[in-house]
């Protein structure tokens, strides 16, 4: 009996011991204190005529958020299209060479997986195979997907200018994509939007000669 009370009582104490704790689910809305900071909204002016105000969320992805805030103050958003486009699904930009291959020279971000769910307007951090791959690119839900909630990171969700998200471009990628003209923080802290190209002007016609020469020569 005493050969068999000693197992019992080490089964007794693994049974026992306590779970880790189970962090407490983040609120669905943002903090006021998060609110507050107008640097935690980012602000982007599309080529279809709308914009769209993110509210951020630092609480849950603070790591994610000051990388979007440094791009942003960068300039680096200005002109990147929206390349991979699925009506009832995400819009995913954020990627300077408009493939869906590229991103920043800094380097990639650990993951900050947390509670707040896949909603419609939802935004969070587009990432390769590996959890810890995400760098600049984003997308937007047009629809909720709860299948993706914990395996990526969301960082914040539209609070204004869902009919223009709901207007970019279709396709992978959109025969013509839709572009961010300017992305920008609420403090304003990022630099002016670029000058819109101007088209060069038509070379002046060069007067044909007869004799078959080189003009200037």
């Amino acid at each position: 009996m005493k050969l068999l009370a000693l197992p019992l009582l080490a089964f007794a104490l693994i049974a026992a011991a306590p779970e880790p704790p189970v962090p407490a689910p983040l609120p669905i809305n943002a903090p006021a204190d998060v609110v507050a900071n107008p640097a935690n909204q980012l602000v982007l002016q599309l080529s279809n005529g709308g914009t769209v105000v993110i509210q951020m969320r630092p609480d849950a992805a603070p790591n994610h958020v000051a990388r979007i805030q440094q791009l942003v103050r960068q300039g680096f958003y200005d002109g990147t299209i929206f390349h991979r486009v699925i009506p009832g699904f995400m819009a995913q930009g954020g990627d300077p060479t408009g493939t869906g291959e590229g991103g920043s020279k800094l380097p990639d971000l650990k993951a900050e997986f947390n509670s707040l769910p896949h909603l419609r307007g939802t935004v969070a951090a587009a990432r390769a195979e590996s959890a810890d791959s995400a760098n600049s690119q984003f997308y937007i839900m047009f629809a909720p997907k709860q299948s993706l909630d914990g395996n990526y990171t969301v960082f914040g969700r539209v609070i204004s200018g869902m009919d223009a998200v709901d207007n970019i471009a279709p396709g992978e990628p959109p025969a013509s994509p839709t572009k961010i003209v300017h992305a920008d923080l609420g403090d304003h802290s990022a630099p002016p939007p670029r000058p819109a190209e101007v088209p060069a002007a038509p070379a002046t016609p060069t007067p044909a000669t007869t004799d078959g020469s080189t003009p200037g020569n």
